[in-house]
């Protein structure tokens, strides 16, 4: 056991079981003494959690500031729907990296939860003498079945009263993988379609998932090639050349909601004076915007089940002929959430608009 882990025990026994006192261990390995019932959370740098908290904790009033990256994806997709107060959530202590410590103090959190290898904040956080909680985006390498069981895991240490809700989801998401990887495990590598992931693009840069981003798991674990996978740059830091995308000429684009770009985007040449009529899958009709539920469904945060099966039907769509995905995902928010998704509701899942992109910045590569 480590000096730390060691001290945040003593401290947790010392508080003699009181209603103050329990301890959870966080991304870093850290021990993080948290209330018996955290009432309010403030979800700084890690943005995949923001709206995650609201839909797993069941109430927007538990999250009482996001940042505006995670408040605009709230705004786009079923968390505001659902939970209209969410959009009431404040964004001011945070704006890209930085954070105004007067301002996230005026917030009085129970916790903070922060990008786990933002080792400064983190300090900045606990130096202020509140209690910080690190979630990691890259702990578990990019894998989406990883991340997500690592995501819902702590969500059930700041939210222990939601574990039964934790089980369930983590349930969902190995049925997803076992349909999926039961229906393409006989794909011949050469059928397998090239797939690439538009991340994000503006006037400057286009930026696409490496191998080392979540696009090379979702390829993997739907039957399908990374188009990028030659691109070594970590997370959101490949920038590529419309060169390099003629040159790998992919079968599939899928864009996420970390770019306004919609299918008639790429069709009608409105990409920044980018021309992609000459890529394969702009010619034959074969882009893609990626589902905005939860929160962006490129990252694996709450969504990534019904996610998952979205992607394989649509790379695989014979192979999933019997899979109602609609129907998938009115059981899974149902039966996880007790959200009951109307057919309105799924035209907003699965048919998103520009919002959600909205602050989606660099400045919080690592906390998508």
């Amino acid at each position: 056991m480590n000096g730390a882990l060691s001290a945040a025990l003593a401290a947790a026994l010392l508080c003699g079981g009181g209603a103050a006192a329990r301890t959870a261990v966080d991304d870093n390995g850290d021990a993080v003494e948290l209330p018996e019932h955290v009432e309010r959370a403030v979800v700084a740098n890690i943005l995949p959690l923001g709206s995650a908290a609201v839909v797993y904790s069941g109430d927007a009033k538990r999250v009482v500031g996001m940042h505006p990256a995670s408040l605009s994806a709230a705004a786009g997709g079923l968390t505001g729907r659902f939970y209209p107060d969410t959009l009431k959530t404040p964004t001011g202590f945070i704006q890209g990296a930085n954070l105004n410590i007067e301002s996230l103090l005026a917030l009085k959190p129970d916790v903070v939860l922060v990008n786990a290898p933002d080792r400064r904040m983190l300090e900045r956080v606990r130096a202020a003498g509140l209690t910080a909680f690190g979630v990691s985006p890259t702990k578990w390498g990019y894998d989406v079945v990883e991340t997500f069981t690592g995501w819902v895991n702590a969500l059930e240490a700041v939210f222990p009263d939601g574990k039964a809700k934790g089980e369930f989801l983590k349930s969902e998401m190995r049925r997803a993988a076992d349909l999926v990887a039961a229906r393409v495990k006989d794909v011949p590598e050469s059928e397998k379609p090239s797939v690439l992931f538009v991340v994000r693009t503006d006037g400057r840069q286009l930026v696409v998932s490496g191998r080392r981003f979540f696009g090379e798991s979702w390829c993997a674990l739907a039957g399908a090639k990374n188009a990028a996978h030659g691109i070594a740059a970590e997370n959101a830091n490949a920038a590529v050349t419309m060169e390099s995308v003629y040159a790998w000429n992919p079968d599939v684009v899928l864009l996420t909601n970390f770019t306004p770009l919609s299918p008639a985007d790429l069709y009608a040449g409105r990409d920044a004076g980018r021309d992609w009529s000459h890529v394969k899958a702009v010619a034959e009709k074969a882009v893609h915007k990626m589902p905005l539920g939860v929160y962006r469904t490129f990252t694996p945060s709450l969504d990534a089940p019904v996610t998952l099966v979205w992607l394989a039907k649509t790379l695989h769509p014979a192979r999933f002929a019997d899979v109602d995905v609609r129907a998938w995902a009115k059981d899974y928010y149902r039966k996880g959430f007790g959200l009951e998704l109307a057919q309105a509701d799924l035209d907003r899942l699965f048919s998103p608009d520009a919002r959600a992109a909205k602050n989606a910045s660099t400045n919080v590569r690592s906390g998508r």
